[in-house]
């Protein structure tokens, strides 16, 4: 019996996940209706708030998820590049290209911080933080990058691709910049490269 309370209320957040995902990513958090959302998945607004306390905790939901999804396959990315330095770049500058997906742009990058405050406090660019640093931490022993604070290296890597995500999603021109934002990435990351004597 209480497994199969569990099982219900897990299923009925991945429907209200899936249901503001989409309707987040066509109308924008502000216009998405949270009785048009439970409705269409057949559940009440009681659903929505036992789940999620309320529409901005069904956005951290969604957005959580996203965000997690984007990590994911930047180190899936990063995986293929070869060495760990190529990958922790082919990471970075994959995490900044999707900023150009318009579920991307318009959940996490431009309604997420207008309604949750400041991503680098997420628990998704939390995480992506950490593994990041633990990449960090591994150039620096094998001795391909300066012997620098890994952490401070990493919250400084990881802003700097945030960041570029952030100016892509808002810029009127985002193809535009893109490449712009990848060069100028590279270029700052390339300043931990451990220079030969």
């Amino acid at each position: 019996m209480i497994n199969r309370r569990v099982e219900t209320m897990e299923e009925n957040r991945r429907k209200l996940i899936a249901a503001a995902r989409k309707a987040f990513a066509g109308k924008g958090y502000a216009a998405a209706s949270m009785d048009d959302l439970t409705a269409d998945v057949g559940l009440t607004r009681g659903a929505l708030y036992h789940n999620f306390g309320d529409k901005r905790g069904l956005l951290a939901a969604v957005v959580d998820q996203i965000d997690t999804e984007m990590a994911l396959r930047a180190q899936e990315i990063g995986a293929r590049a070869g060495d760990g330095w190529q990958g922790l770049l082919a990471e970075g500058a994959a995490y900044i290209e999707m900023a150009l997906d318009p579920e991307v742009q318009r959940i996490v990058l431009l309604d997420g911080p207008a309604v949750l405050g400041d991503p680098s406090q997420w628990p998704s660019q939390s995480n992506c933080l950490q593994a990041t640093r633990q990449a960090v931490e591994r150039l620096i022993a094998q001795g391909a990058l300066k012997p620098v604070d890994a952490e401070a290296a990493a919250r400084l890597l990881s802003g700097a691709a945030l960041n570029a995500a952030l100016w892509i999603a808002a810029s009127d021109t985002p193809k535009e910049v893109l490449p712009k934002a990848v060069e100028a990435f590279t270029a700052l990351a390339s300043g931990l490269l451990k220079t030969s004597a």
